[in-house]
């Protein structure tokens, strides 16, 4: 067997068993929280910006 068969198997299993353990509600909760925190972020900038050009 070679290396390079033993690392991309390696992988493949890895992957497989990363695969199998997260939920389909686990990657809906991270998208939400990254729209949720890009959407906090843009508006704290704007706010920022408008509060800074006043002073």
């Amino acid at each position: 067997m070679k290396f390079n068969n033993l690392r991309i198997g390696t992988l493949g299993g890895s992957l497989c068993s990363i695969w199998a353990s997260i939920s389909l509600g686990d990657v809906l909760q991270t998208v939400l929280t990254a729209i949720v925190g890009t959407c906090v972020s843009v508006v704290v900038s704007r706010v920022l910006g408008r509060w800074r050009r006043r002073r």
